[in-house]
């Protein structure tokens, strides 16, 4: 079973993606029993509006991360290199979202870079709409 995705932490990282632009948002990704369901700030994260930076040093120790999330100011949900050197060592979903930063405007990547589908969920019940 892959990982899904709580519809409200969705819209909680596409409101803050919106809040941040015309900088980059960054934040990682927790769940519970393969449900993304919290967002993790990082204190010190610096953003730009072609990068957010954050030291790994700071985030907390805490096994429940499973990824990261960021948010780029374009139309383009695409891995940079940079990025896809990030995910490899940070866990096994990433997302990036993009411009309008709603919900056909994200995309979810394996540590690899590959494209990968995480199911939405209300309250921990799946629902039919995948991404």
């Amino acid at each position: 079973m892959g990982y899904s995705i709580k519809r409200e932490c969705l819209q909680m990282i596409l409101e803050a993606s919106k809040e941040h632009y015309p900088m980059e948002f960054a934040a990682l990704l927790s769940a519970k029993n393969k449900v993304i369901d919290e967002l993790v700030l990082i204190p010190g994260t610096v953003a730009g509006d072609a990068h957010a930076i954050f030291h790994m040093w700071n985030a907390p120790v805490d096994f429940s991360i499973v990824g990261t999330v960021h948010s780029h100011p374009s139309h383009s949900a695409r891995p940079s290199d940079a990025d896809l050197a990030f995910f490899s060592d940070n866990g096994p979903v990433h997302i990036i979202t993009a411009m309008p930063f709603d919900t056909d405007s994200w995309r979810a990547y394996d540590a690899g870079g590959n494209r990968i589908t995480l199911q939405l969920v209300d309250r921990g019940l799946p629902n039919s709409v995948q991404f």
